[in-house]
């Protein structure tokens, strides 16, 4: 039982802790994201969180890094790929709704976090993640007016806020309608959307 334990430690643990802040989020509420219930909710002491993170805001900061290298970077890659611009809008809208949708609680735990705390610096962080896949949808959208497959009308950027509040939908959605979303392919219905709105 020990050894096990003390496997347990370091990258996994710190992926456990991140899991359970997420999960208190989005399940509990910002009011229940303390340090005990984060103990609990991993199974170890309020130490051995602190021992693996400074502080609660150093755990936001790792879940924040997260977003950056499992979300930015591979949205950006898909919007900057040589294949033709309905498919990477495929691929973006998909791969940015199923990585939330695995992610519970991400979007709402940022957001939440950087107005409740008033916290300058997060917010800026969260400016640029939201301003780097806003602009990663509009090159994916410009290459496909410019290859001549959507309509030249459309005000790319106009579309482009309606598509970053899709991801918010979604979460609300998730919260609130959990069962019932289990059932609605919403990467497909919302890609049919924005064609909708795209084409000529």
């Amino acid at each position: 039982m020990n050894k096990k334990r003390i496997r347990q430690t370091g990258d996994v643990r710190r992926a456990q802790i991140k899991q359970a802040v997420k999960e208190i989020l989005f399940y509990e509420g910002m009011h229940k994201l303390t340090t005990k219930n984060i103990a609990a909710r991993v199974g170890i002491s309020e130490g051995t969180v602190f021992k693996h993170y400074a502080s609660k805001r150093a755990i936001i900061d790792d879940i924040l890094s997260d977003v950056k290298t499992e979300l930015v970077q591979p949205l950006q890659q898909i919007a900057l790929r040589k294949t033709g611009a309905d498919r990477r809008l495929e691929k973006h809208i998909c791969y940015h709704l199923e990585y939330l949708a695995q992610n519970e609680g991400i979007t709402i735990l940022l957001f939440t976090e950087a107005s409740y705390q008033n916290d300058l610096e997060l917010k800026q962080q969260l400016d640029e993640i939201f301003q780097q896949l806003k602009q990663g949808f509009i090159r994916i959208v410009e290459d496909g007016i410019a290859a001549g497959l959507w309509n030249k009308q459309v005000s790319v950027r106009d579309l482009a806020s309606l598509y970053m509040g899709i991801p918010l939908a979604m979460n609300i959605e998730m919260l609130l309608q959990e069962e019932t979303l289990k059932e609605y392919n919403y990467c497909k219905n919302m890609l049919d959307l924005l064609l909708r709105v795209l084409s000529k």
